[in-house]
């Protein structure tokens, strides 16, 4: 079952499209559908912290993960016919790419698939390591019919990167390579069509975060966050989720930055690396409106977020780290404290 011809999909969207049973907490629903591309030899990568990882250990007969749950393969014909029947429910579908020799030309066909029979804007995540001519091949993509186009650079700094995606673990991935193929995405989608995905908690402080949010941002990419969650069998299964307090402020800087609101310069860190001020006076009417604390990700046709990943950070048991729907009024009682959460003096 490999792609093109098959792909996996999230749990989320295999509950959405009938195919396994299920139901969201809080009556949560799926805009986005997300496709991943699947090879019987897996991925070449060796990121410390992710799922795919070659030369990731899991017991006897234990399910393999991917950010925190399954996805199962199916055929990518199937999917695109259960799609149909959701009506307008979804917003827009990503096609992501692992670090496999085949991907980029597979990725290019299941694209070409989407926009046929579905009338939905198509993202692809791209893996910069089997794109040695970026432009030249992002335009291919783009004439595929994709319309956005993200790399997942992940890590904070390079520091980080190169212990958890290069050196550190005899990985092939590059950061100067990664975040050329960031500007090239601009050039090639537009500014605001291109994205870059990060995850907080891989040691970084925020400080360190939001400045990679800012160097995306004046390129022209605005950021999608991941709060980092242990995947067992992953050389960072023992590690911790980030504290609440960290990922909000994280949430809440990205979203002034892309807004145009707020810059790093302007904010002010304590010796923690924390944010002590966002530099734009009062941001509780920020907080209180609560998209901040949202799902970040690619939006559909409306210029809303279409890829809402419903509980794709946290277990639903646990509170919600990045809302798929507007926070309530309890839930924003609930984010005002977790803003202050572990803020040092």
């Amino acid at each position: 079952m490999e792609s093109p011809e098959y792909v996996q999909t999230s749990l989320a969207a295999a509950i959405t499209l009938g195919l396994i049973p299920g139901r969201f907490r809080r009556d949560a629903r799926l805009t986005g559908l997300n496709l991943l591309l699947t090879y019987a030899d897996g991925c070449m990568g060796r990121c410390a912290y992710c799922g795919l990882a070659r030369g990731r250990e899991l017991p006897p007969k234990a399910e393999r993960t991917f950010i925190r749950v399954r996805w199962p393969a199916y055929p990518l014909a199937e999917l695109i016919e259960r799609a149909k029947g959701l009506g307008g429910q979804l917003k827009r579908a990503c096609v992501s790419m692992i670090t496999h020799r085949r991907a980029f030309a597979d990725m290019n066909t299941v694209v070409r698939a989407l926009r046929a029979e579905l009338s939905l804007p198509i993202s692809v995540l791209i893996s910069p390591t089997m794109l040695p001519e970026p432009r030249q091949m992002l335009a291919e993509v783009r004439a595929s019919g994709a319309d956005m186009g993200n790399i997942a650079v992940d890590a904070a700094t390079e520091a980080l990167f190169d212990r958890y995606r290069r050196n550190g673990v005899g990985g092939p991935h590059r950061w100067k390579h990664f975040w050329e193929t960031v500007e090239a995405a601009v050039e090639i989608f537009g500014r605001h069509r291109a994205g870059v995905h990060l995850i907080v908690g891989l040691g970084e402080t925020e400080e360190e975060m939001i400045g990679a949010i800012q160097r995306a941002h004046d390129l022209g990419a605005p950021t999608h966050l991941f709060s980092f969650f242990p995947e067992a069998g992953t050389a960072l299964a023992a590690r911790p989720q980030p504290s609440y307090g960290q990922y909000r402020r994280v949430q809440l800087a990205r979203y002034l930055i892309n807004q145009g609101l707020a810059r790093t310069e302007r904010m002010a860190f304590n010796r923690a690396g924390q944010v002590a001020n966002f530099g734009v006076g009062e941001v509780d009417e920020t907080i209180a409106g609560g998209i901040a604390f949202m799902t970040s990700g690619c939006p559909g046709e409306d210029g809303q977020v279409a890829c809402n990943r419903p509980f794709g950070n946290e277990r639903p048991s646990q509170p919600l780290r990045d809302y798929p729907f507007p926070p309530e009024v309890e839930d924003i009682a609930l984010i005002r404290w977790q803003l202050r959460e572990g803020l040092a003096e």
